[in-house]
This record gives C-alpha cells, sequence and structure tokens, in this order.
C-alpha cells in the first residue's frame, strides 16, 4: 500500500503560531482536508495543497469536527475555490453552515463586531447539495483509508471525530482537549475545552473512551497538532473535566455576579494542576497565551450551570 502525504498546517488563528491546525491528506495527487480554520486561513491552506501538488479541483473533501468558527468558519471560501469538493459534517453542523445567519449573530453578540470580523471575516451560506451529513459510525473509503465517523458530545452536541484506519490515528476536534506545543519550557501537557454552549462533562468522559476504543496511537487535535501518550492524556483530560464539574456544582454558594470570576480561578487552577502533573511551569508568557481558553472555559462552565438551574 503506497502512502501519501500527511501534512500538519498552522492556519495562524488570530495571528499566533500553532494553536489552531488543520490537515491536508493527500493521496495520488488528490486530496483531503480536515478543519479549515476561518476564512483568513484559506489561502494557506491552498498554499500547502500547491506545494503537494494538489490542485484545488482534486481537492475531494473537506471535514469539519463541528461548527465552531475556529473549525469550520472557512469551510465555505475552501468549498468556494475547490469546485469538485464536498463537506462532510454532523448534521446540526451542516444545518448550520448552509444557513450561517444564526451562527454568525451569536458569534457577533459574543465578539462584537468588529472583532468578529478582524478573527472570523466573512462567512457565507453553502449550497446544500455540497454537503454530505455523515451519521455516527458511518465509513467513508478514500484510496486506501476508511475513515470512520464517531459523534461525541461533551464539548459540544454536534461534534464528531474521526477515525482513519490506515494512518491509526483519531482527528479529534476539541474532544480530546488542547496541547499547546510551545509553552515556554518546550514541554507540553493537555487539558479539556468547556467553552459555551453544550458542555457536558458525563458526555465528554464517554467521548475520551469512544476515541481511546478506536485503537488509535495518534490523536491529530485541532490545538494542536499531532500527540501520542494517549492513554496518560486521557487520564489526565478525565481529572481535569471532573474539576470542571466540581467547579460547577459549587456555583450554587456563588452570588451571580462573582459567578464567572470564580470559575476563572477554578479553571487556572485545573490548567495549573495538569501542568503539575507533567512537570511543566508555567510563564507569565504562558498565562498571556492561555487568558482566552481560561475565560471561554469559565463562561461554558457558568453557562452550563445556568442551563442547569433552569431545568
Amino acid at each position: 500500500m503506497t502512502m501519501g502525504t500527511f501534512i500538519t498546517i498552522d492556519t495562524e488563528y488570530a495571528d499566533l503560531k500553532q494553536v489552531a491546525s488543520a490537515y491536508l491528506i493527500e493521496e495520488e495527487g488528490y486530496g483531503i482536508v480536515v478543519e479549515t480554520n476561518t476564512t483568513h486561513a484559506i489561502p494557506k491552506i491552498l498554499s500547502v495543497m500547491d506545494k503537494q501538488n494538489v490542485s484545488p479541483s482534486n481537492l475531494d473533501y473537506i471535514i469539519v469536527t463541528h461548527v465552531h468558527l475556529d473549525h469550520a468558519g472557512g469551510a465555505w471560501a475552501l468549498l468556494e475555490s475547490c469546485p469538485n469538493a464536498v463537506l462532510l459534517a454532523h448534521p446540526k453542523t451542516a444545518k448550520h453552515l448552509i444557513d450561517p445567519s444564526l451562527l454568525i449573530k451569536s458569534a457577533t453578540a459574543v465578539y462584537g463586531k468588529e472583532n468578529f470580523q478582524k478573527l472570523y471575516g466573512e462567512i457565507k451560506p453553502i449550497p446544500k447539495e455540497r454537503v454530505r451529513v455523515m451519521e455516527d459510525g458511518e465509513f467513508l473509503d478514500w484510496k486506501g483509508h476508511s475513515f470512520e465517523f464517531i459523534y461525541t458530545k461533551g464539548h459540544a452536541n454536534h461534534h464528531f471525530c474521526i477515525y482513519d484506519k490506515k494512518l491509526n490515528g483519531v482527528f479529534t476536534g476539541d474532544s480530546f482537549g488542547i496541547s499547546y506545543p510551545h509553552l515556554e519550557n518546550g514541554k507540553s501537557f493537555i487539558f479539556p475545552t468547556t467553552t459555551p454552549t453544550d458542555f457536558d462533562a458525563k458526555e465528554a468522559i464517554h467521548s475520551i473512551d469512544l476515541i481511546l476504543g478506536t485503537g488509535a496511537n495518534v490523536c491529530y487535535l485541532t490545538h494542536f497538532g499531532e500527540i501520542q501518550n494517549l492513554k496518560q492524556s486521557a487520564e489526565d483530560l478525565k481529572i481535569g473535566l471532573r474539576h470542571s464539574q466540581n467547579a460547577i456544582l459549587e456555583l450554587k454558594q456563588v452570588p451571580k455576579e462573582n459567578r464567572l470570576s470564580f470559575m476563572e480561578k477554578q479553571v487556572e487552577l485545573m490548567i495549573k494542576i495538569l501542568a503539575n502533573r507533567n512537570s511543566v511551569t508555567l510563564t507569565e508568557k504562558d498565562w498571556s497565551l492561555l487568558r482566552l481558553d481560561v475565560n471561554l472555559n469559565a463562561q461554558g462552565l457558568v453557562y452550563a450551570f445556568e442551563r442547569n438551574e433552569k431545568k
């Protein structure tokens, strides 16, 4: 069996290096791109395809793990550039990419118009005939690769992972946490991502087990790149998720106006615990990079608490 090319693409999300990745799988001059990041990243992806001699008309599939804009915001633009490509998506993701109006509205509400533009750029509707919905447990065979689509709730209800039997690896989106390779002392560690609005600790832990259950020996994280020590990473992620769940329970005692700041401290503590488990000492520079994750994770946990309270 011939082995094509497999490339991790740094999409330079928010002008930062090694924070978000896309992946190109090439076989016989044809390609698949997994994750697109934002509209701003599409020229970088096309440039890598060009270097690997995959012409835009030879891109067969674009796969996005879920609809969050740092994963799927640029899907429309890559499809526009690649006339024969088909987008493979979870049914709920497909719906929001075919009609992105709600997506744009909610992200603009979070980031403000100017910031939204800066981070994500333009987002256009995708014609529904260019989208194929992948069901849980469905397979796609492509040029010697067998891709299995596995629904993985917990981070988002509309999330799937993709197990590639040929690579014996899983494209995990946000279901197997975040691990930045370039923290100050050159060591990395992993922590879960609990951003708004679907966080569910029990489902997130189940999804980790589903990923391990594939027997893969590598995970391709969107944030960022390839990791191997999967068993240890899974343990760390579960510790982080249980810590997050306990912090949600503690919110009952916290006045509403203090919830976010309380939760940011809890997320910082969770990250410190996981860094310490891996002998990583975080510097001031590291914390400035992690600040956005701390804030978004905390927002997701407060949201989960308030959603459960309403029930």
